[in-house]
């Protein structure tokens, strides 16, 4: 399937989105979009410094020529993230503009834009500025408040224009992280058929073809996406688009993440630096892809045919005993609640547990060939890391073995959602899998 073909196919079954233009050199059609949607509004060009020099003005300059009422907003810090005092701040320039957002930037300066859009009962223009994330087109926004990094529900923005010319010239660090997150969906697809088979998240047809039917092909090309080259680029920003819609149609992050990002939500909450920086997002993902492809590595080696289902029923605890450990757990965390609430929605009991470790001993050998055509093996995802100039080792965004065992458990418990290491806790072989 080509790229106008997949396109297509994803606007037909989204939700929110109704335009989605990529081409080269195509800012000056911002203005035609906008009034094809908002016609009579004003628009307000939401961006940072950086890209407001690199986008921002240039989409403004075009909305003036074209008669369209426009104001500006920018984000003057250097280094900000999806917070609730941005979130505070936009509401606050929306109400006094009474105008509709024009999103210039990347993951955070989108997210702010869309559930502050969302708060006024509006859509909005989405106009990225780098292939770093795939929340341009998700139903969602990852906001921090409370000291929790949440997912609001939000609607995902009604039109997006993208330019190649301007993605691909966003700094190679931002353009690697897009990789590493695209490649996410591999492990996350992965996790997902596991839920699937216990009944907890079944796959949405619709959401999963979206993107993982040409999920191989959008990553084949890591040494062009490296380079700037405008293809590679262009089909790495595309895939990220596809995965947004993805959630649009089944109306959560499911058919994008899963343990692997929960590895970067807990840097993201510990507020984690490295060398006086924070990492990206994309990177952090990046390890937390690689800790979950090796697990799936060591998951394919475990005897499913061995499990004793008597044994691990007799053997699992109460709901209670689940509830202290993930106090206990999380008591320096600073939301030190989170896998106690978690716990609380995910867990099975007894017969249930009893019912999903006979699925899966039942449907071991068709889940596992499933698993194994979905899954990259290790090695090859750090290699193809290596190549687009993601990281590829954890001491690379400051983390370490002892972190990494640290974060396990946690990332068991801290998301309600049904994940790989929830399967082997229950089937005894956690240990097996995890390093």
């Amino acid at each position: 399937m080509n790229s106008e073909e997949r396109i297509a196919k994803a606007l037909a079954v989204s939700t929110d989105t109704r335009a989605f233009e990529l081409g080269r050199n195509n800012l000056n059609k911002a203005p035609e979009l906008f009034q094809r949607f908002f016609e009579g509004r004003k628009a307000l060009i939401v961006a940072d410094n950086n890209t407001w020099r690199v986008a921002g003005e240039a989409v403004y300059d075009f909305f003036k020529a074209a008669g369209v009422p426009v104001e500006r907003f920018l984000f003057e810090e250097e280094e900000f993230h999806a917070d609730w005092d941005h979130i505070e701040q936009l509401d606050a320039a929306i109400d006094r503009s009474g105008a509709i957002v024009v999103s210039v930037g990347s993951g955070t300066i989108n997210d702010l834009c869309k559930l502050c859009s969302h708060h006024h009962e509006q859509s909005y223009l989405t106009i990225p500025t780098a292939a770093s994330v795939d929340g341009y087109t998700s139903f969602g926004a990852s906001i921090t408040k409370d000291n929790a990094k949440q997912t609001f529900s939000c609607p995902a923005p009604v039109a997006v224009l993208a330019d190649v010319e301007v993605i691909a010239a966003a700094p190679k660090e931002m353009t690697a992280a897009g990789y590493a997150d695209l490649a996410a969906k591999v492990p996350a697809g992965g996790e997902w058929m596991i839920a699937d088979l216990v009944g907890t998240e079944p796959i949405v047809p619709e959401a999963w073809h979206i993107l993982q039917d040409d999920l191989d092909e959008l990553l084949s090309d890591p040494a062009g996406v490296a380079a700037g080259n405008l293809d590679a680029v262009g089909a790495l920003f595309e895939g990220l688009i596809l995965s947004g819609f993805a959630m649009q149609a089944a109306r959560s992050s499911r058919p994008a993440s899963c343990c692997d990002h929960l590895f970067s939500h807990i840097l993201d909450m510990t507020h984690h630096r490295y060398k006086g920086k924070f990492v990206s997002h994309g990177f952090q993902v990046a390890i937390g892809t690689l800790i979950m492809c090796k697990v799936f590595d060591n998951f394919f080696k475990v005897d499913v045919d061995a499990i004793d289902i008597d044994k691990c029923v007799a053997a699992w605890p109460s709901l209670e005993e689940e509830q202290q450990r993930a106090l206990a757990l999380f008591t320096d965390f600073p939301a030190p609640r989170l896998g106690y609430e978690s716990i609380t929605q995910k867990y099975s009991d007894k017969e249930g547990v009893r019912r999903e470790l006979t699925l899966l001993k039942e449907q071991w050998p068709v889940l596992k060939k499933k698993l194994q055509d979905q899954l990259w093996p290790y090695e090859k995802m750090k290699e193809s890391f290596r190549i687009a100039g993601a990281p590829y080792e954890p001491e690379m965004i400051g983390v370490d073995d002892a972190w990494i065992r640290y974060a396990f458990p946690v990332v068991q418990l801290m998301r309600f959602r049904y994940n790989l290491l929830d399967i082997a806790k229950r089937g005894g072989f956690y240990d097996d899998i995890v390093f």
